[in-house]
C-alpha cells in the first residue's frame, strides 16, 4: 500500500517515478535477504580437534668425518720406514712414519751429557758455597747454565719425536702418497685420517623452517649409494648465523656410522622429523576462499556464522589452523556454498573427526 501511495503522489513527475523505482527494488532485495536468512540449509559438519601433525624438513646434506686431517710432517727428512697400511684402521699414538733420526738422536746425547755436566758443576757449587769458597754470584751463575742445558734436553727431545709421526686420534688412515725413501717437506701430505665411527651430516634449512628446529630432534637420511637403508641420527648444533644471500641456517646432525658404508664427502637427502606436535586440523573442503583471504563458516546452535581464520601446513585432505578456531568449535565442510552470514542451518550429519566426513 505504502509503494501504491508513493507512486500515485509522485507519477505526475518524471523524478518522482524514478524515485519510486528505487524504493521499490530497495524493498525487493530487503525482502530476498529476508528470506534467505530464514531458510534453512541443511550442511555437514566437523568439530575442529587437535591432531598428530609432526613438523617434517627435507633438506640435501654433505657427510663429514668426525675428525679428519691431512698427515704432515713438522720438518723436512728422509722417509726411513711407513708403519701404517692403506685403509687400515689406527689407534690414537700409533706410529705413521718415522723420519731418519741419527742426527737429531746425536743432538740428543750431546745435550743430555752437557746437562749431566752442569748438574754436577752446580751441585758442587752448592758444597763450596757453604764454604764461602765461592760467591753466591758465581753459584747462580752455575744454576743458570744447569737450567739452559737442561732446556736444550727437551728441545732435542721435541726435535727428535717430531721425526716420529703418531695418530692423533683412532681412524682410519687413507691412501699413501709417499715411498720409502721420499725426502718430503712441512706440510708434505703424507696420507689422511679419519674417524668414521660418526659421521656428521651438514645441511642447510631455510629460514623460514627455523623455529621447530633444536637439538636433539630425529633426522633420517639417504644415499643414492645405498637406496635401501635409512640412516639414522639427531641433530647436534645449529649455527648461530643465517646466511644473508640463501636466507638458510646450516645445521649439523650426528649419524652412527658402525658399519663404515657412509664416507666423507657423500651426497645425503635429510629429513627431519619433531614429533609430539599437535595442531588444529580442518579438512580443505571447509575453507571459503576470498580473494587471498580464507573463511570457514562456524554454528552457533543452528546459525551459520562467517569467521576468517590464517592457515598453515597443509596434508592430502586436511590444512592446519592457526589462528581463528578453537578446539570443539563446529565448521561447515558441505553446504557453505548456499550460506550467507546469519543462515539458519539444519546439521544432517557430524564427522567424528576433522579427518573424516
Amino acid at each position: 500500500e505504502a509503494v501504491k501511495l508513493l507512486w500515485s503522489k509522485q507519477s505526475a513527475t518524471r523524478t518522482g517515478r524514478v524515485v519510486a523505482t528505487a524504493f521499490v527494488s530497495a524493498l525487493l532485495l530487503a525482502n530476498t535477504a529476508a528470506e534467505a536468512q530464514q531458510r534453512t540449509v541443511r550442511v555437514i559438519t566437523t568439530q575442529v580437534a587437535a591432531e598428530d601433525f609432526p613438523y617434517e624438513i627435507e633438506a640435501l646434506g654433505t657427510a663429514r668425518a668426525n675428525e679428519s686431517i691431512e698427515v704432515t710432517s713438522k720438518v723436512a727428512e728422509v722417509i726411513t720406514a711407513i708403519r701404517f697400511e692403506e685403509g687400515g684402521l689406527v689407534k690414537a699414538g700409533d706410529v705413521l712414519v718415522e723420519l731418519a733420526s741419527h742426527e737429531a738422536t746425536a743432538d740428543l746425547a750431546i745435550a743430555r751429557a752437557n746437562a749431566i755436566e752442569s748438574r754436577s758443576q752446580y751441585e758442587r757449587g752448592q758444597q763450596l758455597a757453604k764454604t764461602r769458597s765461592i760467591s753466591p754470584s758465581e753459584l747462580q751463575q752455575l744454576k743458570a747454565i744447569m737450567d739452559a742445558n737442561s732446556a736444550r734436553v727437551k728441545a732435542a727431545e721435541a726435535r727428535l719425536a717430531d721425526l716420529t709421526i703418531t695418530a692423533p686420534f683412532d681412524g682410519r688412515v687413507g691412501l699413501r702418497r709417499v715411498s720409502l725413501g721420499s725426502l718430503i717437506s712441512p706440510g708434505t701430505v703424507i696420507t689422511t685420517l679419519d674417524d668414521l665411527s660418526v659421521i656428521k651430516l651438514d645441511f642447510a634449512v631455510p629460514e623460514v623452517a627455523l623455529a621447530p628446529l633444536q637439538p636433539g630432534l630425529t633426522v633420517n637420511a639417504r644415499s643414492v649409494a645405498f637406496p635401501d637403508t635409512l640412516f639414522d641420527g639427531k641433530i647436534a648444533s645449529i649455527d648461530t648465523r643465517i646466511d644473508p644471500v640463501t636466507r638458510s641456517v646450516r645445521v649439523r646432525a650426528l649419524l652412527d656410522n658402525d658399519d663404515a658404508l657412509l664416507k666423507p664427502g657423500m651426497f645425503l637427502t635429510v629429513q627431519v622429523l619433531r614429533r609430539g606436535v599437535s595442531s588444529l586440523m580442518i579438512p580443505e573442503q571447509a575453507l571459503v576462499p576470498i580473494q587471498d583471504r580464507q573463511y570457514v563458516f562456524v554454528i552457533d546452535g543452528t546459525t551459520a556464522h562467517q569467521r576468517e581464520i590464517q592457515t598453515g601446513r597443509r596434508r592430502p585432505g586436511q590444512v592446519e589452523v592457526i589462528e581463528g578456531l578453537s578446539a570443539g568449535e563446529i565448521v561447515v565442510i558441505e553446504g557453505n556454498q548456499n550460506l550467507r552470514e546469519g543462515s539458519a542451518v539444519e546439521m544432517v550429519e557430524r564427522s567424528v573427526s576433522a579427518g573424516t566426513s
